[in-house]
């Protein structure tokens, strides 16, 4: 997976490929040189005395060192553009991906894991394209060329580096072999770290409530405990490489010495030309060693990698039609055909066999006990999921056959959570319509009930709002939530239990706006409250996934049990009346 992403994402870069590979040729070409020149210095200048040649061909050194020094400089440059760009572009596929996940595929991989993929684990791809653009592509270049220099200097040497280079290999795979297995579990760590932080975040206030500072203390030290663990584990494989790689470096230096001696001593070789030797078998080994470290990170990378390609590979459960449908621009009209919904994995069906039709102009109110399945019924209005039997029709046309985007444009879902973006009051509020004028926010305020409230915050519309909403009450994100998706001014209206934190009298009025001022939408409201759905044209009564009742308030009265238990646990007879 790592060769196919790097493939992929780097190929259209190629022209800063190519320019990184040309310099770091540049600055290995470089390298190689200097042994060679500083040789010449020892056996010609040092040795004859030959004073103008050593100038001359020392300044020849500096000169080959600041080309050195330039083409590497060049080349980290364009290294750097090259890991960022791709890390911006992975980040971005990633993001759209799950943009286009359904909530089947964000609950199969998680929101803390989808975090991690998309921060660390990109973070660790981008490191790897950059390190290998600064030390990869010119660690061969100074094994390959060091041993033709070094072969060039003295062949009856040559031996040492057919005994130094596979120890040094040999000695560094096994080290990399035990950290692959420590780099896995180290992300999936992390994962488990992010997910309990973020549950701890979120949870503040519960957390608190219940004087649970303690265990949940507890619970993030034994994650952190973990990651810790893992990390040291990798950390001290890390650190036992660079030990090793400098031991044989520097036993293959004592050997040269060793045996260059006596060939010196014999007048086989000269001083220059040893010290030459010496130097290529260090940047041989130092072209080895850095690929070594090039090796520490692949596998972590890799394992990056996989998870990266895992979200990038996962198609999203709700797809787009090959061939759209246009549907009519109808006035709204929702129909069930024996609707059933299975959740992957699952053993029983949620929903079965839903039939009914919700009308434009008219409000369907959909009661039932909690996991009876109601927001699992409108989810399937704006495919947030596909059913697994039966068909959900808009206007005639079988919602998947019809592009999502378009769907979507045709629906204003309140969510059972309601959540506000960091920003202003009318920021969240445009979301709906980004073209909408100050008149239409407030227009949506006050059917919303929420104009009042809005009008005393600081700033009013520019009230600054924190990010989750969590700067207003329950209530009031509960109606900056319904006003966003009246902005929208769609020609169907879901609110899956989006007035659970209102008060009675605030249920009551809103629900008086929306039928005076939506008289033509469609309006479909989930609700647990009898006093929120009893005035509805429709009401659906949910048990256990299955429709056992269907009709007015009074008919549900007469004809079903279901509802006069519900009706019975919150009303008094008069009330219900």
């Amino acid at each position: 997976m790592l060769g196919r992403i790097l493939g992929r994402y780097l190929a259209p870069a190629w022209p800063l490929l190519a320019l990184v590979v040309v310099f770091q040729l540049g600055q290995s070409i470089a390298s190689l040189a200097l042994p060679t020149l500083n040789a010449d210095i020892i056996d010609t200048g040092v040795i004859r005395g030959d004073i103008p040649y050593i100038w001359s061909t020392g300044g020849t050194m500096l000169a080959v060192s600041l080309v050195q020094v330039v083409c590497a400089l060049v080349a980290v440059y364009f290294g750097s553009r090259l890991a960022m760009g791709l890390g911006a572009r992975l980040r971005g596929d990633i993001f759209h991906r799950v943009v286009a996940f359904s909530q089947r595929e964000v609950g199969q991989f998680g929101a803390p894991s989808l975090i991690t993929r998309n921060t660390n684990d990109v973070q660790q791809v981008q490191m790897l394209v950059q390190m290998s653009a600064t030390v990869m592509v010119s660690a061969p270049m100074l094994a390959i060329g060091g041993i033709i220099m070094a072969v060039r200097q003295d062949a009856g040497l040559s031996w040492l580096m057919l005994v130094a280079i596979p120890v040094l290999l040999l000695v560094v795979s096994l080290i990399v072999v035990r950290m692959v297995p420590a780099f896995t579990r180290m992300q999936a760590r992390i994962d488990r770290l992010n997910q309990i932080l973020r549950e701890q975040l979120t949870g503040i206030r519960v957390i608190r409530a219940f004087v649970r500072e303690d265990e949940e203390r507890h619970r993030f030290g034994r994650a952190s405990g973990d990651v810790m663990e893992t990390a040291l584990r990798a950390g001290n494989l890390m650190a036992l490489m660079f030990p090793v790689v400098m031991l044989v470096m520097n036993l293959s230096s004592a050997a040269v010495i060793w045996f260059g001696a006596s060939q010196v001593q014999d007048h086989g070789v000269q001083i220059g030309t040893l010290f030459a030797f010496l130097n290529y078998l260090m940047q041989i080994l130092m072209g080895v060693m850095m690929a070594t470290f090039m090796f520490v990170m692949i596998p972590r990378a890799a394992v990056c990698a996989d998870r990266i390609g895992a979200v990038l590979e996962t198609e999203p459960s709700v797809q787009a039609p090959l061939q759209s449908v246009d549907a009519p621009a109808g006035p709204g009209r929702v129909e069930f055909d024996h609707v059933s919904f299975t959740y992957p994995g699952a053993d029983d069906a949620v929903l079965h066999d839903i039939t009914f039709t919700a009308e434009p102009g008219t409000t369907t109110a959909i009661i039932g006990s909690t996991g009876s399945g109601k927001t699992t019924l409108v989810g399937l209005i704006a495919r947030l999921f596909d059913v697994t039997a039966g068909v959900v029709r808009v206007d005639g046309v079988d919602v998947r056959d019809v592009d999502p985007d378009r769907l979507w444009a045709r629906i204003g879902l309140v969510p059972q959570r309601a959540f506000l973006f960091a920003g202003t009051v009318a920021s969240n509020l445009r979301y709906g319509d980004r073209e909408a004028t100050d008149a239409d926010l407030w227009r949506a305020l006050d059917i919303a009930q929420a104009s009042e409230f809005v009008r005393g915050l600081e700033g009013s519309l520019d009230a600054q709002i924190a990010q989750g909403g969590t700067n207003v009450s329950g209530g009031q994100r509960q109606r900056l939530a319904i006003a966003r998706a009246l902005v929208k001014q769609p020609e169907i209206f879901v609110f899956d239990d989006s007035f659970s934190a209102l008060d009675l009298k605030t249920d009551a009025a809103l629900r008086r706006a929306l039928d005076r001022d939506l008289p033509a939408e469609t309006r479909i409201i989930v609700a647990q409250r009898v006093s929120t759905v009893q005035h509805a044209d429709q009401i659906i009564v949910l048990e256990h996934g299955r429709m056992v009742g269907r009709g007015t308030h009074e008919e549900l009265l007469k004809s079903s049990e279901t509802y006069r238990e519900i009706v019975d646990s919150q009303l008094s007879a008069q009330e219900a009346a």
